[in-house]
């Protein structure tokens, strides 16, 4: 039998091109190496740990957020393995769901680990190792990500047991509260699962190379953000790096020792905990499949593609994580739908200038399109409109006043380049902008549109109005 598309991987990309393909009519399978469906993001990334971040909130707002409401209640006692059920059947609800959606569409899936055999062959190699070999006339590779390790000071591996040095996995699954808990790295996924673990009661301590923390994020809400972590417990230790992690103690009572320098050499420290989260970043899951031999091109270990998502090599295309741009999930499922409605002759297509990022945290911080040192980098003049959430009713009423929206447009044409929000609700609100800037709207264009009252989002309508000076709340 041959297949019209094979997808290896069936994370939010690969699944997502997979229904896609199926739906204009392509004869469409799936290679999966992992028991579920869904990927990292569904099964240990994005959807596990909104579950705990929306369960630890509520057990912050339960112990702080509550008596000003007038609503008073008992100290609130923490049931961890229940908190973990929840994020479990979340989990299961999800990746159960992908397989749903499989059979609806009538999509085939293989388990194992997926390799190219030559032109319009892919080889699985199931978990018993037997060997099945599939024909078809296209592959997308859709392999995703893979934690990004740490190096000591000699250049080796710091090893991660999952118990004591963790992963993002790692923390995903703790049986207990750690006392003290090292972060290593201030990017979206140190500070969403540290914020985790600091509501639930652990001494949170972030060491971040950079000076800053959320790299690549508008410079002005990050440093709004790390002020308003602070306030919550958040320890940082900016500009430093980790030189070494080492054990000390045995079983119940083992510990680790982080070593850290400033990135100038010139300071030098230690600090104990309980565990350590390295959250460093990640890098493209490429191992196994087999793209040397089949002559598929890399370039600083990700898949080399054209605008059309094809490789160098005929019939095999790639979208993702394993491919340039952001690692984030609709990222990749945009671009499932793109390279599925190619390959079924249409025009398929990705705005790589709108695609929104979000930490959900809480408050929750936002971005779409560039930031203010992009644009200014780029020689464009710029307006900036700012409204703080403060000054807006339904964040009043909601005691979620921190934060504020940051709109960024072009100063001879009004269109908006960038939004940014730190503040509740954040990555809900975002959505407002990308639609704006999808059809190249202005601030005016904002400006000009009612927003009901009282809401979050006349936050967004004021920072508009700001651009021209003209914030009515304000």
């Amino acid at each position: 039998m041959t297949y019209d598309l094979i997808v290896i991987g069936s994370g939010p990309g690969g699944y997502v091109c997979a229904i896609r393909a199926a739906q204009l009519g392509l004869k469409t399978a799936v290679v999966e190496k992992d028991p579920t469906f869904g990927g990292t993001c569904l099964n240990v990334g994005c959807i596990p740990s909104k579950a705990l971040l929306h369960a630890s909130h509520m057990f912050e707002e339960a112990a702080h957020g509550l008596a000003p409401l007038g609503v008073m209640v008992d100290p609130p006692r923490l049931d961890l393995a229940a908190m973990m059920k929840h994020k479990d059947d979340t989990v299961g609800a999800n990746v159960n769901g992908v397989a749903f959606l499989f059979r609806k569409h009538k999509i085939e899936s293989f388990r194992g680990v997926g390799r190219l055999k030559g032109a319009g062959r892919v080889a699985v190699v199931g978990p018993d190792g037997a060997v099945q070999t599939l024909e078809t006339k296209n592959i997308v590779l859709a392999t995703g990500s893979a934690v990004a390790p740490l190096r000591d000071a000699s250049g080796a591996e710091i090893a991660v047991d999952e118990k004591l040095i963790l992963s993002s996995t790692g923390a995903l699954a703790l049986a207990k509260t750690p006392k003290r808990l090292v972060v290593v790295g201030a990017g979206v996924i140190g500070l969403e699962l540290g914020s985790v673990w600091r509501r639930l009661g652990a001494e949170v301590i972030a060491i971040e190379y950079l000076d800053r923390i959320l790299p690549g994020f508008d410079l002005e809400i990050a440093a709004r953000f790390q002020k308003i972590l602070e306030k919550q417990g958040f320890d940082f230790r900016l500009a430093s790096k980790v030189t070494g992690v080492r054990r000390e103690g045995t079983g119940k009572a083992e510990r680790a020792v982080v070593s850290y320098s400033s990135v100038d050499g010139a300071t030098s420290d230690t600090v104990e905990a309980d565990a350590v989260l390295i959250a460093t970043g990640r890098v493209p899951f490429t191992q196994g499949l087999g793209l040397e031999d089949a002559g598929v091109a890399l370039e600083r270990g990700r898949i080399v593609i054209d605008e059309g998502f094809a490789t160098n090599v005929p019939g095999v295309y790639a979208i993702g994580d394993v491919v340039r741009g952001p690692m984030l999930a609709h990222k990749a499922e945009d671009e499932g739908i793109a390279v599925a409605e190619i390959l079924a002759g249409q025009a398929g297509h990705v705005n790589y200038g709108v695609i929104p990022s979000v930490v959900y945290t809480m408050p929750e911080v936002a971005a779409v399109g560039m930031t203010e040192e992009e644009a200014k980098s780029r020689g464009i003049e710029v307006t900036i409109g700012k409204f703080p959430f403060t000054a807006n009713g339904r964040a009043r009423a909601m005691r979620a006043t921190d934060g504020f929206v940051k709109i960024i447009a072009d100063t001879a044409t009004d269109r908006v380049l960038g939004v940014h929000i730190v503040g509740a609700a954040a990555g809900e609100l975002i959505a407002e902008a990308a639609v704006l800037m999808e059809f190249s709207g202005s601030a005016e264009d904002l400006a000009r549109t009612c927003h009901a009252h009282p809401t979050l989002s006349e936050a967004m309508r004021e920072a508009a109005f700001a651009v021209a000076k003209r914030a009515i709340h304000m």
